[in-house]
């Protein structure tokens, strides 16, 4: 498991193009049969991927949570973005297509990724926060998330927020989760931006074509940055920072937010004017 310790935005300011990318940006997160996890100290969030081809994986806790098995003391959201394939959850099997989500609840004990074709794997990209309580395992397709349609084509944005892990929708005790769409001929996402003073967010960028690349957008508003970023790849927004994305082609992203509250419009705003 990496570990990536919390950057302030005095830290930030003086970073070149490199630090920035060895801070911020998770690379490699699906490596044919092994699960890569990223622990971040900024709310204690841990994101990675499990791709499993020619053997199941089983998610083990590792010396860095001090715990007898994973979910001892956290919940677990799970998106396939991959071929299809099952996740184990103390011995109850829930399938899980292309774009399913998964909840995983505190106490699990065992939880495994297995793929139901080698020649194409699933793809299952993991975030995980601690948890305070108990809520039960919750399956959620594509279809039983929550669609909110944003954007406008005009402005370069039209694009679809599925919310798997909300409020309503799925009980859970901090971690929030989802997946966006851009329609084609959309490339802007989360503009004009904002900040989450009382949240941070993980995001995963893929389905970005070939030879195409997203600026992702970053940083204290009056002194912003840029990581490019390839497909499946995913970077750390800790809570002073925007996080906005425009990509050379449209994209699909997947977002995670842990922190002190769960309410997804609880947002500073910033005028697009106001960025330097």
């Amino acid at each position: 498991m990496d570990v990536r310790y919390a950057v302030s935005k005095k830290e930030y300011s003086r970073m070149n193009t490199e630090e920035l990318r060895e801070n911020f940006l998770i690379q490699n997160i699906f490596e044919a049969d092994k699960i890569n996890l990223t622990y971040s100290h900024i709310d204690r969030i841990i994101a990675g991927g499990a791709c499993p081809v020619t053997k199941a994986l089983p998610l083990l806790a590792g010396e860095e949570l001090g715990a007898e098995y994973f979910c001892e003391r956290r919940e677990l959201g799970v998106i396939n973005i991959g071929g299809a394939g099952t996740v184990t959850v103390d011995g109850k099997e829930y399938k899980m297509d292309h774009f399913d989500g998964l909840y995983v609840g505190r106490g699990t004990k065992e939880i495994v990724f297995k793929s139901a074709d080698p020649a194409s794997p699933a793809h299952f990209y993991i975030n995980s926060t601690p948890a305070h309580k108990e809520y039960p395992t919750k399956h959620i397709p594509l279809v039983n998330a929550v669609h909110r349609a944003c954007g406008d084509f005009k402005d370069c944005n039209k694009r679809t927020i599925n919310q798997f892990i909300v409020p309503g929708n799925c009980d859970s005790c901090q971690l929030t989760m989802g997946l966006t769409q851009l329609e084609e001929g959309s490339n802007w996402n989360t503009m004009p931006v904002h900040t989450h003073e009382r949240r941070m967010e993980v995001y995963i960028y893929f389905d970005i074509p070939q030879d195409n690349v997203v600026f992702h957008m970053m940083g204290n508003p009056t002194e912003t940055r840029h990581i490019v970023v390839q497909n499946e790849e995913a970077v750390i927004s800790p809570s002073w920072s925007i996080h906005s994305g425009v990509g050379t082609k449209n994209y699909t992203f997947i977002w995670g937010m842990c922190g002190e509250n769960q309410v997804f419009d609880d947002m500073q705003g910033v005028k697009t004017t106001d960025l330097r």
